[in-house]
């Protein structure tokens, strides 16, 4: 096979995100109607502003709103963490970012699989916020023993995925048919499960550890746990979805409501309690319950720099000093006044936050404009004459406190055990078998090149004949 008969990685992402979003609307019916509630607001949103369509349609980022889709799973060996790996560079998504959420009481470090190219992002932008177990947290010894036997006994991956990845390595690709039983193999992974491989006692001292250690160490295998659409407002989806039957979390994780929207806002409904029957001790099945799997909103905003997220992470520090937000929603208000109030300080225009250098824009020449602009230094000029033009680089990562947030207000109050904080992201590439791209370092580079296009185009045109 050649490959030119290759099926392209973004057209086996974009059927693998599709196959996804219609197993987990079967497995959790209250995500159709989300994704309903998130169309519906998006479409309202683009005709109240029309600029914003005109802005999306313009840079080809229109088409992408609708399919956008990130999914979250949880690993429990390095094994399963390294073969995901290799399955999501089938579909052409790569490890970018490191995150330790043990200095939020979770007891995993993670990354996100994604699309980096600009092509890729706009053909389908799926992401798998992908985290690994730490073991290592948990100070029951016993307890992880038995939980490391129970995970190194379960096979998460059938044969047949296994076998196709190596064939995608070994010939680079994956035909029409091969890339239709990858996708259905995968997404067998992914699958809910309502028998669990442990006891109910099993279950209960994992579940008085963590709640999620019990969620991974006890199932056949990483059930994705949400399915998050991107609106455009995250703010009226909230506001709507007591309406349409869905209780939402209390509060909107991330920044506050802003003109110019910053990084990452997530909200969530609450995680469904599912029946599930647990190893008896006669063999047999024993009725009882499991709670894990639940629905999530997000709107993104422009990618920081560090200057910018330095700022960012004292504001959000200050608020919450000021107001910690509760899981019940008590003092839900009082939390959203202080984060607005603190967060005044945050520039929120787009001119504002590039001058002073808080976010990552992508310039390009306006149609028309004159060609001037053959150094750097002619940047600002060519700007301020209306030659070139700039627009914000969407964030495509995630929070690691948001991503915290939402676990624990789904998890309840309880689940917010005390870990010590331990990032190791020496361990975790090890475990990864390759290295996290530098989300920063991504996002300068996107820019620096645009900046270089203008550069280049018109260096062109004012060269002589």
């Amino acid at each position: 096979m050649t490959g030119l008969d290759f099926i392209s990685p973004d057209e086996i992402r974009a059927r693998f995100s599709a196959a996804m979003s219609m197993m987990y609307r079967d497995e959790v019916p209250a995500y159709g109607t989300l994704m309903s509630l998130v169309g519906h607001v998006n479409e309202h949103t683009l005709a109240a502003q029309p600029r914003l369509r005109a802005r999306l349609e313009e840079t080809d980022n229109l088409a992408r709103i609708g399919e956008e889709r990130h999914g979250a799973i949880r690993l429990g060996t390095p094994q399963e963490l390294a073969m995901m790996r290799r399955i999501f560079a089938v579909m052409g998504m790569y490890p970018v970012g490191y995150y330790d959420l043990s200095t939020a009481g979770v007891p995993v470090h993670s990354t996100a699989f994604r699309p980096v190219g600009d092509e890729a992002l706009k053909r389908n932008p799926f992401r798998v916020f992908t985290s690994l177990l730490r073991l290592d947290l948990i100070a029951d010894e016993a307890l992880r023993a038995d939980a490391q036997k129970v995970l190194a006994e379960r096979k998460i991956f059938t044969d047949r995925a296994i076998e196709l990845v190596e064939k995608a390595e070994a010939e680079g690709g994956l035909g029409l048919d091969d890339s239709a039983d990858f996708v259905g193999e995968v997404l067998e992974t992914f699958r809910w499960h309502d028998r669990a491989i442990v006891s109910i006692d099993m279950y209960e001292r994992l579940h008085d550890a963590h709640r999620l250690i019990a969620d991974v160490v006890s199932f056949r295998g990483p059930h994705i746990n949400h399915l998050t659409p991107r609106t455009l407002d995250i703010d009226e989806v909230q506001a709507l979805m007591p309406a349409h039957g869905i209780t939402p979390k209390a509060v909107v994780e991330g920044p506050p409501t802003r003109k110019c929207p910053i990084l990452l806002r997530q909200t969530s409904f609450k995680a469904l309690e599912e029946p599930v029957s647990f190893i008896g001790e006669d063999g047999g099945w024993k009725a009882g319950s499991h709670t894990a799997r639940f629905g999530e909103i997000e709107q993104r905003g422009i990618a920081l720099t560090p200057k910018g997220r330095a700022l960012y992470d004292k504001l959000l520090n200050e608020a919450r000093a000021r107001v910690r937000p509760a899981a019940d929603g008590s003092n839900a208000a009082e939390y959203e006044i202080a984060l607005g109030k603190v967060f005044e300080a945050f520039p929120d225009d787009w001119n504002a936050i590039r001058q002073a250098g808080l976010g990552y824009f992508r310039y390009s020449r306006k149609a028309g404009g004159h060609d001037c602009l053959t150094r750097e230094q002619d940047l600002e000029a060519a700007i301020l004459d209306g030659s070139v033009q700039f627009d914000p680089v969407v964030y495509e990562d995630f929070l690691p406190v948001s991503a915290a947030g939402i676990f624990q207000s789904n998890l309840g109050d309880d689940a917010a055990q005390e870990f010590v904080a331990s990032p190791n992201q020496v361990m975790f590439e090890r475990d990864l078998g390759a290295p996290v791209l530098d989300e920063f370092a991504h996002y300068a580079a996107i820019e620096r090149a645009s900046i270089q296009g203008c550069l280049g185009r018109n260096a062109m045109a004012a060269e002589p004949a």
